[in-house]
């Protein structure tokens, strides 16, 4: 693991993977932005992260860039298969919403926002 100045690792194996010492945030939440090509100072912005542990993140990832990519797909894998799993769990129940009648009481904003939607789905279909 990297060692941050006071000798204390600075990256750590969690049951969350490859994480940030004292932090919530893994190694691959730093990927998803180092692959979008972000810089440096804005990541460790976003993420909430000190210089020094933005600095043991990188000389990790770029250390171990093998072994930090392929359990980065895994994750990106895991995470689309869960994706997954929840639409098409949920595709029967958001069906039963759309199909649900306007709240009493709402019935003219709702027909303007159905007029808006078929509006917008003949835009859409005419542009394809």
């Amino acid at each position: 693991m990297t060692l941050a100045s006071s000798g204390q690792a600075a990256i750590i194996r969690t049951e969350r993977g490859l994480t940030i010492a004292g932090k919530r945030i893994t190694l691959y939440d730093v990927m998803d932005y180092v692959t979008a090509k972000y810089p440096p100072k804005l990541i460790a912005d976003i993420l909430s992260l000190t210089e020094e542990q933005m600095n043991a993140a990188l000389s990790y990832i770029q250390a171990n860039r093998a072994e930090v990519e392929a359990e980065y797909q895994t994750v990106l894998q895991e995470a689309e298969e869960s994706r997954q799993y929840w639409e098409e769990r949920n595709r029967e129940r958001f069906a039963q919403i759309a199909q649900l009648p306007p709240p009493p009481g709402r019935e003219a904003a709702w027909e303007k926002l159905q007029t808006q939607k078929a509006k917008l789905k003949a835009k859409l279909d005419s542009q394809v």
